[in-house]
């Protein structure tokens, strides 16, 4: 079994690459990520793009660190003769820095006033709160509000990711569960996570997007990996969503948004190296 890491490209690539080399120079908000970092490796990319399109929505300065897997250190071929042992490898390439702030060595991993604070909707929500100057809110000020918001917030993490992560590692072992079960079952949670949207948008809360919407994004805008890998999502094309077409109708609204945010763009990878993250 070859290392965890062999086949990942080492950097950036696209306008991500652009956006890395445009936060290297040294501030004293630091953000130390894998540009492929969902769970796992297949989620870790989509975790971290999280706290890095809140950085870049809301213009906050700040100094990008990558945390290297061993491809991108000249180590994979070695690794692989280690294969017996990959359990055993560390699959980043963690700097010292990083593991002085954070033991852990945990990404995203964010540096502020040299101490360390980790998990990406923890690290959203301080960004906030700590830089109420920069950009737009994404938070409700209400009470009420910001309680709702934060209880879609869980949702994605709760429900939306986990069944995304059964969909695409589904494998048939003969038993009664099918890729029908999976596939309808994270269905369910992409309606369920749209009934609840602002009706008119195009964001979930309205007219401007809040932290729910770059906490679903990065998943909502990976759907292709399903195309690629599961034959498809499964969410209908326009005009085909049947009883439930008013509800795919507002989902495609508010995909179209978010695809267009700058800070979206400017956070994505060239596609072709996301594939085998998810092809694991």
């Amino acid at each position: 079994m070859p290392p965890p890491d062999a086949d990942l490209y080492p950097t950036a690539t696209g306008l991500a690459k652009a956006t890395v080399d445009k936060h290297s120079s040294k501030e004293s908000l630091v953000l130390y990520a894998g540009w492929f970092c969902p769970f796992g490796l297949q989620s870790v990319s989509l975790i971290f793009q999280r706290t890095w399109t809140v950085l870049e929505e809301k213009g906050i300065p700040y100094q990008y660190v990558e945390v290297r897997t061993h491809a991108a250190t000249g180590l994979s071929r070695k690794l692989k003769r280690m294969s017996n042992n990959a359990n055993q490898v560390n699959p980043y390439h963690k700097p010292e820095s990083l593991m002085k702030l954070n033991p852990r060595g945990l990404v995203p991993t964010l540096q502020y006033d040299n101490k360390p604070l980790y998990e990406s909707t923890v690290i959203a929500e301080f960004l906030e709160d700590a830089y109420p100057d920069h950009g737009s809110k994404l938070l409700p000020s209400d009470p009420y509000k910001r309680a709702i918001s934060r209880i879609w917030t869980d949702y994605v993490s709760t429900r939306v990711i986990p069944s995304f992560q059964r969909f695409l590692q589904f494998q048939s072992d003969g038993s009664n569960s099918s890729i029908v079960q999976v596939r309808d079952e994270f269905l369910s949670t992409l309606k369920e996570f749209t009934k609840a949207m602002d009706k008119d948008g195009p964001y979930f809360e309205g007219e401007n997007p809040a932290l729910v919407d770059f906490v679903m994004a990065p998943f909502a805008l990976r759907l292709w990996v399903f195309d690629h890998f599961k034959g498809g999502s499964g969410v209908p094309l326009e005009g085909q969503g049947g009883d439930s077409e008013a509800t795919w109708s507002r989902w495609r609204k508010w995909l179209s948004a978010m695809e267009s945010r700058k800070s979206i763009k400017e956070t994505t990878s060239d596609r072709e190296h996301y594939l085998p993250i998810y092809q694991r």
